[in-house]
Order: structure tokens, then sequence, then C-alpha cells
């Protein structure tokens, strides 16, 4: 579960000299939400509860990297983009998508969502 509220992670690269700031996740405010919810709920509302609890536990789970790789992958589909993402041409794509990425922070995301398929 990505959000843009929580904690961030900056990514610095050739943008100029500012920060490219990439959210990334909040899952553990997410998370206690929804197992409150869950502690409070009629039975009736208890199996969705607590597979809603599973899928923010297996999201929480993931590596920084690995969510960098899913932005990458969500920001290139967004684009149209549809080739071999190590390619020159994701690349370029990835920077027509977020103009704000300067060259070395997309290389960086490039090599993340590379090394972390899906």
């Amino acid at each position: 579960m990505t959000t843009t509220i929580g904690r961030m992670t900056g990514l610095r690269g050739l943008t100029g000299g500012r920060a490219f700031v990439l959210p990334l996740k909040d899952s553990d405010a997410i998370l206690a939400a929804v197992r409150r919810a869950l502690a409070d709920a009629p039975p009736e509302e208890r199996p969705g509860l607590e597979r809603a609890v599973a899928l923010v536990e297996s999201t929480a789970a993931a590596s920084e990297d690995a969510l960098c790789a899913r932005w990458v992958r969500a920001r290139l589909a967004d684009s149209g983009f549809t080739g071999d993402i190590a390619s020159m041409a994701a690349l370029r794509a990835l920077r027509r998508a977020e103009p704000a990425l300067g060259l070395l922070t997309a290389v960086e995301l490039q090599k993340k969502a590379v090394a972390h398929p899906e």
C-alpha cells in the first residue's frame, strides 16, 4: 500500500540541486488503524478486516527497494511503456513520466526495478 502520507525516502539525482522525494509507505499507521477496526468489529465484518490486516502486513514487509521497483513499474505502465524495463527506452519513459527525476536518480530507480522483478 503506497501513500503520500508518512515516511519518505529522498533520492538525490541530477535535479538541479533539488532532492527528488519518493513517497513510499505508511503501512504501520494503516495497519494499526485496521487492527483497531478489527478489534471493535461485529462478527460479520471480521473476515474482511482480517483479510485487510493480512494484506497490509504483507505490504509492510516489503523492502524499500521493492517498493521503489513497484513505483517505477507503475509509473512506466501509467505512461504506456510496455518494453524492457532495463532498456534506455524505459529510462527515457520514466524521466518523461517524472520530469523532476534527475538522470542518476532515474538510473538508480531503474536498477531497483530490474533487481526486483514482479
